[in-house]
């Protein structure tokens, strides 16, 4: 018995070996037209992708880091495991640039995922968008507010999915120190998630960490986020907290929710 569960094991490591040397990948594309400088230097992204992919959905993933810091090689490794066509990208700061700027370098990633994914095997009817903390927010936000994507020509109830992890969704706390507000004084204003609900909006899993670890109340600003949601008629809004799990941490659990969620709805289209 011991000899056949040391077997299973390296038929197991030597399928991920494999699946890791049959992952593709292109780095740091250019996703934007503007010649501003920083934007030449920040706004890129990386594809990865199974080699033989056909119409797989696609991931597109916003890093955290406060606005102010970080970059896309913050991935979790689970989400590169040839499941989806995956399109990480990095995009402009706090305090060089002002929110809005941040958020239309999302949703001009995003934007490039719909014109592009088709080259690397992925479908452009299964685009999914998720992050963790500011990317959180950033999923959020183009999904919700319209108008970001819809300066591309592109609807954002085309996006299949949001899967925000553990993004915040009152005006982010970056946002809020450039007008002098602290990280405790909430506001929710055009650059709060909260302020675009609509009931419209594409499907939306909602994931946090624990409660008594995560980052100034986020449990509890995503639980209010959730029943607003359901308040206003949204027929597709699931939350999640992992217990055990702080700020930092509850990301590489969260994939495996990513996971099932991304099959749960591409099976009830």
């Amino acid at each position: 018995m011991f000899r056949k569960s040391l077997l299973v094991l390296a038929l197991a490591l030597a399928a991920a070996v494999l699946s890791a040397q049959e992952l593709r990948r292109v780095e740091n594309i250019r996703y934007t037209t503007s010649q501003d400088a920083y934007a030449q230097e920040r706004c890129l992204l990386d594809v990865f992708w199974p080699e033989g992919a056909k119409d797989l959905p696609v991931v597109v993933w916003f890093h955290g880091g406060g606005l102010t810091g970080g970059d896309k090689v913050w991935t979790p490794a689970d989400l590169l495991d040839g499941s989806f066509v995956v399109i990480r990208a990095n995009y402009r700061l706090i305090p060089k640039v002002h929110v809005r700027e941040c958020v239309e370098d999302a949703a001009a990633a995003v934007a490039w995922a719909f014109e592009h994914a088709g080259e690397y095997g992925g479908s452009v009817d299964k685009i999914f968008v998720s992050g963790h903390s500011a990317g959180g927010y950033l999923t959020d936000l183009v999904g919700l507010d319209k108008h970001y994507l819809a300066a591309h020509g592109i609807d954002a109830d085309r996006i299949a999915g949001l899967i925000p992890f553990s993004g915040q969704v009152v005006s982010h706390y970056s946002y809020r120190k450039t007008l002098g507000i602290g990280e405790l004084q909430p506001i929710i204003d055009e650059y709060a998630p909260l302020y675009h609900i609509r009931p419209d909006a594409p499907p939306i899993v909602i994931i946090s960490g624990d409660r008594n670890t995560e980052l100034y109340g986020r449990y509890e600003e995503t639980a209010y986020f959730w029943r607003m949601l359901r308040l206003a008629g949204h027929p597709d809004a699931t939350i999640y907290e992992i217990q055990g799990y702080d700020h930092s941490s509850m990301a590489d659990p969260a994939v495996h929710i990513l996971k099932d969620h991304v099959r749960r709805i591409l099976l009830n289209r």
